[in-house]
């Protein structure tokens, strides 16, 4: 039996594969303009297929854009939290997967830790996806990197800057600059920079303290928020993070074309102002939709309908 293919994290898959899920995410949200989000795709490729979806965090991208994802391209959903599954009272991971390969034809999993993906993916007889853990967002990134190219074309050459938390977002973004070939700069405190094995995984890249000097010049300019669900620092976070707002000042230290990207939920007043994420260079709308386009050709990259 032939192992089922896996997305649990950019750096796993290589740049032949990530550029064909992009390419199909593109061809896939051009042929469906003026279409109602109930209308399944022409090919239908997930036809009598079922995900099902667990999460053990909040969501509501996630959640709803996997629900469309699939619908879309023909299947059907089934949602629970792991509160409301036996996972929640001690059943293990292994256990999980090996009940759910017999129900569903894939899982996608929003965990709490990495390792609990790991080891669903392992014990898993169906392709699994990671929707979020604490160590990646695999997922978000790709849609991401989906709404840069729309509005600025392909991505080869250009400079992305992160500015915030060395966190699970930023680190998807260090592992895509490898295979897309964008050069990513990084700028956060010292104390919340990425750990060097993630680093280990990046291309062209560079992590500083300087906020203006990382903007500069940069194409696109990425934030996320200081506080992520778990983190215990509250207080702290806010304090370190302080000087790393983006503004329309730092904004306009970027390229004139450049754009602002933000995963979502915002802290409008933290991380970034009001008038760059509700102004004319933000695409945050656009990239939040852009998570079902996404996702669609991730799900059908796992069952072979994309190469």
């Amino acid at each position: 039996m032939s192992q089922p293919r896996h997305f649990l994290d950019i750096w796993s898959l290589d740049a032949a594969s990530l550029r064909a899920i992009l390419d199909d995410a593109h061809a896939r949200k051009a042929a469906r303009k003026g279409w109602g989000q109930a209308r399944v795709d022409r090919d239908a490729p997930l036809s009598g297929r079922t995900l099902a979806m667990i999460f053990q965090k909040n969501s509501t991208r996630t959640r709803f854009s996997f629900d469309a994802a699939i619908r879309q391209l023909g299947g059907a959903s089934i949602i629970s939290t792991s509160a409301d599954m036996q996972l929640g009272r001690g059943e293990t991971i292994e256990d999980t997967a090996r009940v759910l390969s017999r129900m569903v034809d894939a899982v996608m999993i929003r965990a709490d830790q990495h390792e609990d993906v790991k080891r669903l993916a392992a014990a898993s007889a169906v392709p699994v996806i990671n929707g979020l853990t604490n160590q990646s967002h695999p997922c978000q990134i790709m849609a991401d990197l989906m709404t840069f190219e729309e509005h600025r074309g392909h991505l080869d050459g250009k400079t992305i800057a992160f500015v915030g938390d060395g966190n699970n977002v930023c680190a998807s973004f260090i592992h895509a600059s490898a295979r897309f070939g964008f050069r990513l700069v990084v700028a956060c405190p010292e104390r919340y920079q990425p750990a060097a094995e993630v680093l280990a995984r990046g291309g062209e890249m560079l992590v500083t303290e300087d906020l203006q000097a990382a903007v500069r010049g940069a194409h696109c300019v990425v934030s996320d928020a200081w506080v992520s669900m778990g983190d215990a620092d509250h207080e702290a976070r806010v304090a370190a993070f302080a000087p790393f707002q983006v503004s329309e000042a730092l904004m306009d230290l970027a390229r004139p074309d450049a754009v602002f990207l933000h995963c979502l939920p915002a802290h409008r007043g933290e991380e970034v102002t009001a008038e760059v994420i509700d102004g004319p260079r933000s695409l945050v709308w656009d990239e939040a939709e852009n998570r079902i386009h996404a996702q669609k050709s991730i799900l059908a990259w796992c069952f072979g309908v994309v190469a």
